[in-house]
């Protein structure tokens, strides 16, 4: 009776890790997806909802340089001129501590500037923080993901280890 006590529990404790995310991961990736769906929706009051109080660390993916620490309004946002419609694939995130998850994704799609409508596909890295309870966008970079060309292989890219 004592070894079935036991595998229950086993076998109860392992369906809540059974898809290898933890509470917060799984928190930051809605908030990441409501964050980014705020964005399309071009509902920048809803956006800056999702950035940390005490502002953001960005990189972009048009080869400036690293952005100082800005926090953001809806003002700021609607002023960008930035719509389109892009969308995030292969998200992944990675609890790196209790009140910080990495995450990582491609964001790809038509992005639109000043009236320019143009294909964007980027690398996005995100880290997220939990700020009084909640999870906040903390640093943002984005690296441009070329159509061809622009990668040498490496050993360690076909390496399993």
């Amino acid at each position: 009776m004592k070894n079935l006590m036991i595998a229950s529990l086993f076998f109860v404790a392992s369906l809540s890790f059974a898809d290898g995310h933890t509470d917060s991961e799984k928190d930051v990736l809605e908030a990441v997806s409501a964050y980014f769906d705020a964005r399309n929706d071009q509902d920048w009051k809803e956006a800056v909802k999702y950035e940390s109080k005490g502002g953001t660390y960005n990189t972009n993916s048009d080869g400036s340089f690293h952005k100082p620490l800005i926090k953001q309004t809806a003002a700021s946002w609607a002023a960008s001129n930035q719509g389109g419609t892009l969308n995030i694939y292969y998200p992944e995130a990675i609890q790196l501590s209790d009140d910080v998850v990495f995450v990582r994704f491609y964001y790809e799609g038509m992005t639109e500037v000043n009236g320019e409508t143009s294909p964007y596909r980027t690398r996005v890295t995100m880290n997220w923080v939990k700020e009084g309870g909640n999870w906040f966008v903390k640093t943002q970079h984005y690296s441009p993901a070329s159509y061809g060309g622009v990668h040498v292989p490496q050993a360690s890219d076909f390496s399993d280890e």
